[in-house]
């Protein structure tokens, strides 16, 4: 019995997924673990390094609002494009993928339609976790700001690293939609680009150096103004 190349997409698309799958538990794994030893957990304690000097209000509301536009800009894209493959898959006309002789692959009209649900899939995931990373941000706006400003410091830790882990969350869903987007062009390009992402999220994910000590980290108010202050 022949191997047909429309069962290819049976052995390379789920081992692809699952090599994506399994190294993104090994990270989440690694990060609620040792947090230590990732660049996500690197990049928080950064983030709880909040000082109480008021004079550095204005450099955090200016920082929380950079990521809430960030937030909402990958946001809008991911909305777009959901928009697009919508209107793509409503197009019963389009055979741009299933008269190709390029594709070394499963091209049947039910192939074509689990790839479009399974990218859309994707983009909207990643537009939810951009929306409710951007909430977040906004609500460390309101606490940073905040009349008298004496909101708890850990509040506002909490706020913002919330909406990084939703950011961080968000471009994971992207790297798996740029994996499920080769996918239209065969299972082989698939499998390839989950490797090869794999290898270099590994480098980029991990953290060597030790973690920064900064001062006095445990205090319970952002900044209190003085009576001279107001």
């Amino acid at each position: 019995m022949g191997f047909g190349k429309d069962e290819l997409d049976l052995v390379l698309v789920p081992c692809g997924l699952m090599i994506m799958f399994a190294y993104h538990l090994h990270l989440l794994h690694r990060y609620l673990r040792c947090p230590d030893t990732t660049f996500i957990g690197y990049e928080n304690n950064d983030k709880k390094a909040w000082n109480k000097d008021k004079d550095v209000i204005s450099a955090a509301l200016t920082a929380t609002t950079s990521n809430t536009s960030a937030s909402i800009y990958l946001a809008t894209i991911s909305l777009t494009l959901c928009s697009l493959i919508g209107a793509w898959i409503a197009n019963s006309s389009n055979n741009l993928f299933q008269m190709s002789n390029i594709i070394y692959g499963d091209t049947r009209p039910s192939a074509i339609s689990v790839k479009y649900i399974s990218l859309l899939t994707c983009f909207l995931l990643a537009f939810s976790c951009f929306i409710q990373s951007a909430r977040h941000f906004v609500h460390a706006n309101y606490l940073i700001s905040h009349p008298g400003n004496n909101s708890p410091v850990e509040n506002v830790k909490l706020a913002v690293i919330r909406g990084g882990e939703l950011w961080a969350l968000g471009l994971r869903a992207l790297h798996f939609a740029l994996n499920l987007l080769l996918w239209f062009f065969g299972p082989i390009p698939m499998f390839v680009s989950s490797v090869v992402m794999v290898i270099i999220l590994y480098h980029q994910d991990g953290n060597s150096p030790p973690l920064h000590q900064y001062g006095s980290a445990g205090s319970h108010v952002l900044v209190k103004r003085t009576a001279q202050d107001v």
